[in-house]
């Protein structure tokens, strides 16, 4: 009995060791699935014909996208319809701004069976970043050039004795929605000692590579035209208030 128990036990140490291997085996796979821009670029002009996807709303495509990109929003109602012809044996390329919603969307095509699918880790951000090329949409450049802020005036906003707290958002990010109410909040019971900008990076791409925005939300705090705070991610009133005292 005792042989047979220790002959239990090896082979469920045996088990055990090889369900870790193959575990650390797809997690290295995993990461490699994500590339940052210079991979992504290299690879996409290294694959003939490539299935290059844009999950960003058609407005931000229409801003800037990669070149043969084709726009299919992660967020829109058809997804699934407009990727399913696609053949899942070929290579998938897909991105979006910051790379968040590119990987949902690359989970999603992985779980319906698509064999190769490669995310570009931080998405636009991070292309632009790199000061890859870009192609233009069909939002005219005067529309752009009245929305967008220059750094000139960027630096005006900063000449004030009040902490000026700075918020870089986009429309579609959920932790910059919930952190709106505060903001609008703060901006308006501390009017005597903070001026609040919240700047749509979708809007602004010249500021966001400036500034080198990668993640949202971003806040900066400036203070005598000095940046005195500096964090990613979302923040709750009280820790915002805190920055301010």
């Amino acid at each position: 009995m005792k042989q047979i128990f220790i002959g239990m036990m090896v082979v469920f140490f045996a088990t055990s060791l090889s369900a870790c291997s193959n575990q650390q085996s797809a997690a290295a796979t995993n990461d490699t699935l994500k590339l940052n821009a210079l991979q992504f670029s290299n690879m996409v002009k290294a694959t003939a014909n490539p299935t290059l996807l844009d999950v960003r709303s058609e407005e931000e495509f229409n801003k800037e996208h990669i070149k043969n990109a084709k726009n299919v929003n992660w967020n829109g109602s058809d997804f699934k319809t407009q990727v399913a012809p696609l053949n899942k044996k070929e290579p998938v390329f897909v991105y979006c701004l910051s790379g968040g919603r590119s990987a949902s969307a690359a989970n999603y095509l992985r779980s319906e069976g698509f064999e190769k699918v490669y995310e570009l880790d931080g998405g636009m951000l991070k292309w632009n970043a790199a000061t890859l090329p870009v192609e233009k949409g069909n939002t005219p450049s005067v529309a752009q050039s009245e929305q967008e802020m220059s750094l000139v005036e960027f630096q005006k906003l900063l000449e004030t004795d009040k902490y000026v707290l700075v918020d870089f958002y986009a429309i579609w990010c959920g932790p910059c929605k919930q952190m709106e109410p505060d903001l609008k909040d703060i901006a308006e019971t501390m009017s005597d000692k903070v001026t609040v900008v919240r700047i749509d990076v979708d809007k602004n791409p010249t500021l966001s590579q400036h500034f080198e925005i990668e993640s949202l939300p971003a806040i900066h705090i400036y203070k005598n035209k000095k940046l005195v705070y500096d964090d990613i991610g979302y923040k709750t009133k009280k820790q915002l208030v805190n920055q301010l005292k």
